[in-house]
């Protein structure tokens, strides 16, 4: 027999294109991805009707949508901090099961407070799913591919949320706003099932870790048959160092990470305000607008496909251009929403028109998305990206309260859309930001880490 050998996981990572590994593991992502999506609209196109039912003021359905989006932002920090202490796998899982029987539940609640809480834990259990899915399939491609098979997950999300719009006219008027929850768990708690058969573990994160050698051998094999790996060869990651002590924040700003983790918690920050804002409540002002309820939640929904079909084709710059293709969607945004909010159009002119807005705005989040985890190594990736995306958090809370505020205020409807050009103006200029640093101390932008060293 062969004695032990050095194996480079990031070699061996490296120099294969996609297989039929990642498909699969991309598709188990995918499919969380969109109950994930589904969950956090239905409530969106759901208000209208909850609102009637139960007399829930404006401010009250704000509060609910915030309620969950703080739920988003505290889970994010613990399941990350979850994800890199006992590993991806486990706590996607954990939380896939979590969200969707909360979801479920949330179905039968029958009082604004019972809505309130139900949201708050069912945004926690959400809040570290998709920076989890994210970092356990960038650890398994290629660095030159990271930023578009995160966008192909994200699309999940957009299906998603594209979905909760004619889902919820086809079910709600029928079994009411609650079967559009009860419909939304079941369908998660399946997919969780489908997780815990087939999800796999990261040989990055392990092998950083220093943990389980015979399930690294036994992922790679499956990985790449052909690599014969055993559980006494020397698995090593010649792109980073081994990092065995517990994640600290201030890992997050060291090195090139002070200003990337700086300027990365800024775009995704307003990325998000804008993305919320209009998802919370794109379809209650298409309705103040004079449409009616059936044109808000298809107008909504064909904005989300857009942004999707932009994340899509953005990616492959993402990947080749770096952070700089991230800040041309906001250019482009930015005059379209001043304009169809400050000029008074036909209608169907206002909903072409304001679509591509959104949708520009929506393939701008996409963008943000796809290279939030790639600059952090193994060891605290789950943590990088479930931090940059808590801290949006910060931006979706505000969004919701922000345009509640503005519609209790009297001020013309129209004049939100005018509002929401500030998002994209600010996440342009964070991308640039990237970019120019990332050229500056010549980091290349697929290398996830920051001190790489030498295989041992």
């Amino acid at each position: 027999m062969a004695g032990a050998r050095t194996i480079d996981i990031s070699s061996v990572i490296d120099r294969r294109g996609l297989g039929p590994f990642n498909y699969k593991l991309i598709l188990l992502s995918w499919l969380i991805t969109v109950f994930d999506g589904f969950d956090m609209m239905m409530i969106s196109f759901t208000a209208p009707y909850m609102r009637d039912e139960l007399g829930l003021s404006t401010i009250m359905l704000g509060n609910i949508f915030s309620a969950g989006l703080v739920g988003m932002m505290l889970g994010g920090f613990f399941f990350a901090y979850l994800g890199d202490r006992i590993g991806r796998r486990s706590t996607i899982i954990i939380a896939a099961f979590a969200f969707g029987l909360l979801t479920t539940a949330t179905g039968f609640a029958q009082t604004y407070h019972q809505l309130m809480l139900l949201r708050f834990l069912d945004g926690f259990a959400i809040g570290g799913m998709l920076p989890l899915a994210w970092a356990l399939n960038i650890e398994f491609v290629p660095t030159r591919m990271r930023s578009s098979v995160v966008t192909v997950i994200m699309v999940g999300y957009s299906v998603g949320t594209a979905g909760a719009g004619p889902l919820t006219v086809w079910i709600a008027p029928h079994h009411g706003w609650e079967g559009v929850f009860i419909a939304g768990g079941l369908g998660t708690l399946a997919c969780a099932t489908l997780l815990l058969i087939g999800l796999p573990e990261s040989v990055r994160f392990l092998t950083s870790k220093g943990k389980k050698p015979e399930l690294i051998a036994a992922t790679l094999n499956r990985f790449d048959p052909t690599l014969g790996a055993r559980p006494d060869d020397d698995f090593v990651l010649s792109d980073e160092r081994k990092v065995r002590e517990n994640f600290r924040p201030s890992q997050l700003f060291e090195g090139h990470l002070k200003w990337l983790t700086l300027l990365l918690w800024i775009g995704y920050i307003v990325s998000s305000l804008a993305v919320y804002f209009k998802a919370s409540w794109g379809p209650i002002v298409l309705e103040e607008l004079q449409f009616s309820r059936d044109t808000a939640a298809y107008v909504s929904s064909i904005g989300g496909v857009l942004g999707a079909v932009a994340g899509l084709v953005l990616m492959r710059f993402t990947d080749r251009k770096g952070p700089i293709a991230v800040a041309v969607y906001p250019l482009l945004a930015v005059p379209l929403l001043l304009f169809v909010g400050l000029v008074d159009l036909p209608p169907m002119a206002f909903l072409i028109i304001s679509i591509i807005g959104v949708g520009l705005v929506g393939g701008a989040h996409f963008g943000m998305v796809s290279i939030c985890g790639i600059f952090y190594p193994s060891a605290i990736r789950a943590n990088g990206s479930g931090w940059a995306t808590s801290v949006a958090k910060l931006g979706a809370i505000v969004g919701p309260l922000i345009g509640a505020a503005a519609l209790a205020s009297g001020i013309p409807v129209l004049r939100t859309y005018a509002l929401l050009a500030i998002c994209p103006a600010i996440l342009a200029a964070a991308a640039l930001g990237i970019h120019r640093v990332v050229r500056r101390r010549d980091v290349p932008q697929e290398v996830p880490c920051a001190e790489p060293v030498p295989a041992s």
